[in-house]
């Protein structure tokens, strides 16, 4: 049995894409007769705060659906104070370098990037001692950051493009999810091995989706990270209600600023849901018409695993977020794009959505154009002819 371990900063019980696509991908190999071990943090995002379970432990080993887990300390932290960030990055990969020590590595390891920093490590340790090693990129940084004006130009950003390429560098096959990202790296170093890895879900539909009507106001929900990236906040202070209810399902940190806008305007058609779990999430979309996917600007390299997750539930998507998503939204019919960052044209599409054009029929050709291209397992077994 082929022995792999899989490094990333997010795995579940902590929620959201970078989470689901880990564990979908253990699960995945477990299932085609790998060993497979995971190497993570101490369960805390998106609080920034070790779940109240796993406190006061410095290591944490268990076996899940006989895939081995480690948890590693790391001093949790969302704050906004980029210092605070760099040293729960640093703590992590102190984590890291401890583990790499005192246990035997295999000989392929499987690196999640972002965050650079705690891809730098694995990179920089373990190709020293001769693995091979996959680096699975889910967003572009440093242009990431400099596109969410999260970051500058300026000398740390700099040292942030080196440690990119270096990562790039020292990888003997790259995972990128979207084209843009794969594109970006051929630029750097065109010889290097790629594979597209989109972020398709892997998941059963155990109900009977609701026959509903579609009646004005239109059902428009929103579930998922509330993320600076994603702009939230500012989608509900800018929509036009005047056919459409708001609902919203979720968590992060834009969380206290939705609550206080929804209860500043109580006039106003927008319900805040908090978080539920990933399989009542499903059970509760489809009593939905839309589903929205906002980005606060578009992102280079940025595709939202949400389409892929909407498409397979046939559930009609309103894309707000540019770039390659656009693209996959509108060639494969799955619903209606505006234009990123503009809300006036974001209102006008609503406003031209016609009800009568989301019926069953619509849903079902949405869920067949995911089982016949976004299908998770027919790609997994392409990867494994990359290994």
């Amino acid at each position: 049995m082929k022995e792999l371990l899989i490094i990333t900063s997010y795995f579940p019980p902590e929620s959201g894409a970078a989470s689901n696509r880990i564990f979908h991908m253990s699960e995945g190999f477990q299932k085609r007769n790998y060993h497979v071990s995971v190497l993570t943090a101490l369960p805390n995002y998106p609080a920034g705060k070790i779940f109240k379970a796993y406190r006061g432990k410095f290591k944490i080993t268990s076996n899940e659906n006989n895939v081995t887990i480690h948890r590693l300390w790391i001093y949790a932290s969302n704050s906004k104070n980029k210092l605070l960030r760099l040293l729960a990055m640093l703590s992590y990969s102190f984590s890291l370098v401890w583990f790499f020590i005192w246990n035997k590595i295999p000989k392929t390891v499987i690196v999640q990037s972002p965050p650079l920093l705690v891809a730098f490590t694995c990179m920089l340790f373990l190709k020293s001692k001769h693995r091979k090693l996959i680096l699975n990129v889910s967003d572009l940084w440093p242009i990431a950051g400099l596109e969410l004006g999260a970051l500058k130009k300026n000398f740390s950003y700099k040292m942030l493009e080196r440690i990119e390429h270096f990562n790039y560098k020292k990888a003997s096959l790259i995972l990128g999810q979207s084209e843009e990202i794969l594109t970006h790296i051929k630029s750097i170093y065109p010889n290097k091995a790629t594979f597209l890895y989109r972020n398709y879900p892997d998941f059963k539909i155990n109900f009977k989706p609701p026959s509903t009507r579609v009646t004005k106001p239109l059902k428009i929900v929103y579930a998922g990270l509330l993320g600076i990236a994603q702009g939230v906040f500012k989608l509900c202070q800018e929509l036009d209600y005047k056919s459409i209810e708001l609902h919203i399902y979720g968590r992060g940190a834009e969380q206290e600023l939705v609550e206080a806008f929804i209860s500043d305007h109580p006039e106003l058609p927008i319900t805040y849901f908090g978080e539920v779990s990933r399989q009542e999430l499903h059970d509760t979309l489809l009593n939905y018409n839309i589903a929205i996917i906002p980005l606060l600007n578009r992102i280079y390299g940025s595709v939202p695993s949400k389409i892929f997750e909407y498409a397979k539930l046939g559930l009609p998507i309103l894309y707000f977020g540019g770039g390659e998503g656009d693209s996959i939204v509108n060639e494969n019919g799955l619903g209606w794009v505006a234009k990123a960052g503009d809300y006036s044209d974001l209102n006008m599409v609503i406003s031209k959505i016609n009800s009568n054009e989301i019926t069953e029929v619509f849903k079902e050709r949405i869920k067949t154009v995911a089982e016949s291209k976004f299908d998770f397992k027919r790609q997994f077994d392409a990867l494994q002819q990359h290994l």
